[in-house]
């Protein structure tokens, strides 16, 4: 679906329809429709099937609007009632407490949308296309540029707000503009050194401004042949090097450079320690994966752990890659 530049009819919120629903633990939720909109805003959801990590407590409201008038709808709702908004994408990079999180929950996986421009090389996408998919998709046009990008389980709305990359590569590197809604309802198109690009970050992170698209300069007019065969050694070099068996986020901790989580880690002797269901993955130990059963508050204290560890045998502090949501006092 196209997500639209331009506001539209967005609804007035203060006419709802409102339905209550009895769930499978007896607790009663609401779901308010917002009128002109296909929005479905719900009450205590639960996020664990939401996130990569397959753990978290449940959101006060949750909403996955379909376009942009739906999204600034939903944003409109939440200014009204003074929520507090908490963007969510894929849930890959993400940990989600057991005690949910307050306010409302936006969730931007179903803004969907891509144009391959081949006069411009330009690849725009919304927010919630996969970045895989689309690594996949270019290759098989043969443009190139994404290849790198074909195992980052994430979106690229995401994908723009932390800098993803891998294999010497990031979004920063080929990002030409990105579109975004700020909490009044209002669209700015921003360029990279607006964004304030650095090592698996923006200024964007931790901000109110939701990206709805962004635009890729990539390099069209290759041999789809050639780019597809690049795209799966890339691919078979991140199934072969990081644990796709069990659920996890994705790198915990940045890179201190010029030395890598991972090997501090390993060196440190945590390889395989598990606390609770979540576990130091064996394969590469700047992944923590849930083994089954797993709680927020078993990732959380073993990310507290391991930043202790490294830091009394290394002086040196891990930064968490991972953005931590929802409150997490008293988990250890």
């Amino acid at each position: 679906m196209t997500i639209s530049q331009a506001a539209g009819n967005v609804c007035t919120v203060s006419a709802l329809n409102t339905k209550k629903h009895q769930t499978a633990n007896s607790v009663e939720s609401e779901v308010i429709y917002l009128p002109s909109t296909d929005c479905a805003i719900k009450s205590q959801a639960c996020l664990s099937a939401f996130t990569s990590y397959r753990v978290g407590g449940a959101a006060d409201w949750y909403v996955a609007p379909r376009n942009l008038e739906a999204l600034q709808a939903s944003l409109k709702y939440a200014k009204e009632r003074d929520l507090k908004v908490t963007t969510l994408g894929a849930g890959s990079n993400l940990l989600v407490s057991d005690r949910g999180i307050t306010g409302l929950v936006i969730a931007t996986r179903h803004l969907r949308f891509s144009n391959f421009d081949p006069d411009t090389g330009q690849l725009t996408v919304a927010a919630g296309e996969s970045i895989p998919s689309l690594a996949w998709a270019a290759a098989e046009l043969g443009w190139q540029g994404l290849e790198w990008a074909v195992g980052i389980p994430g979106t690229a709305g995401g994908a723009v707000v932390m800098n993803a990359g891998a294999h010497n590569s990031c979004i920063a590197d080929m990002l030409v503009s990105a579109q975004v809604l700020s909490p009044d309802g209002t669209l700015e198109t921003l360029t990279p050194e607006q964004l304030g690009y650095s090592y698996r970050t923006s200024l964007l992170q931790g901000g109110d401004r939701i990206v709805t698209q962004a635009t890729l300069q990539l390099a069209p007019g290759a041999d789809p042949a050639k780019v597809v065969a690049i795209t799966k050694q890339h691919k078979k070099h991140r199934l072969s090097t990081q644990p796709y068996n069990f659920p996890s986020c994705g790198s915990v901790f940045r890179n201190p450079k010029p030395y890598s989580a991972g090997w501090l880690i390993e060196q440190t002797g945590l390889k395989g320690y598990q606390i609770g269901g979540a576990q130091v993955a064996l394969l590469h130990a700047n992944f923590i994966v849930n083994r089954g059963g797993a709680k927020a508050s078993d990732i959380f204290c073993l990310i507290r752990h391991i930043q202790h560890q490294v830091q009394e045998r290394w002086s040196i502090n891990l930064e968490p890659e991972v953005k931590m949501l929802g409150e997490f006092q008293g988990a250890c």
